[in-house]
């Protein structure tokens, strides 16, 4: 069977703690290069993702989808282009061993992207914060009812097609890259599905959840991008 070429991005800011677990869990035998995107890191996060065998590019300009979109360019400058892309977080959140089952509905069913939802699967006591998981029902159950398709979770690891993710043409910069991946998978009609994740309590503290600031930062991101995509 034909072994497709996939590559990772790991966006990740001050994750000196997590971040060599990450790469180190990653399946070496499925992946060709584990690419960290290094979002302006004052700490040791870039040396620790190298020490762990990482290719890291660096972002300095702050924002989740500013690190993904300078790993992306990454990749648009390889001569032989992967045909998957996975996302993954550097947090130690996830279960980086899980990208075998989360790229098998693309490399055999023909998915063209894969979520791994927190809410399907087998999440630790305290790894989301309730305003997470609340959140992520409404972004959730908006893009049903708005754009008739079905997604349980705006979960950050995730696999997608290398055209795919060309044809989705991603734009932004911060918090709401996750949700534009999916709004705008569901207005291409793209063939989507999840898998259920294993989640556990991340190492150290979000920059997201971990704040009242960031929390409704995000929150208006991610339903303003929803409705600014109608």
């Amino acid at each position: 069977m034909h072994k497709p070429i996939i590559d990772v991005i790991i966006p990740a800011y001050n994750e000196e703690q997590s971040i060599g677990n990450v790469v180190r869990d990653i399946p070496k035998d499925l992946v060709r290069n584990i690419i960290v995107a290094n979002n302006n890191s004052s700490d040791m996060t870039a040396v620790v993702a190298e020490d762990a065998g990482a290719i890291v590019v660096h972002q300095p300009l702050a924002g989740y989808g500013n690190a993904c979109l300078k790993g992306m360019d990454y990749v648009a400058g390889l001569d032989e282009k992967p045909e998957i892309i996975v996302y993954l977080d550097g947090d130690y959140s996830d279960y980086p061993e899980q990208m075998v089952e989360l790229t098998k509905p693309i490399i055999k069913d023909g998915y063209d992207m894969v979520i791994a939802s927190r809410a399907l699967g087998n999440m630790e006591k305290g790894a989301m914060m309730p305003q997470q998981i609340f959140g992520n029902w409404l972004a959730t159950s908006l893009i049903k009812l708005i754009y008739k398709y079905e997604f349980t979770d705006l979960g950050p690891f995730r696999a997608i097609r290398y055209d795919r993710l060309l044809e989705i043409d991603m734009q932004d910069k911060t918090f709401g890259w996750t949700v534009e991946m999916q709004v705008k998978a569901a207005k291409l009609k793209l063939k989507c599905t999840e898998i259920p994740a294993k989640y556990r309590v991340r190492i150290g503290i979000s920059k997201v959840s971990g704040t009242i600031r960031g929390t409704i930062l995000a929150g208006h991101k991610i339903l303003w991008t929803i409705f600014k995509l109608i």
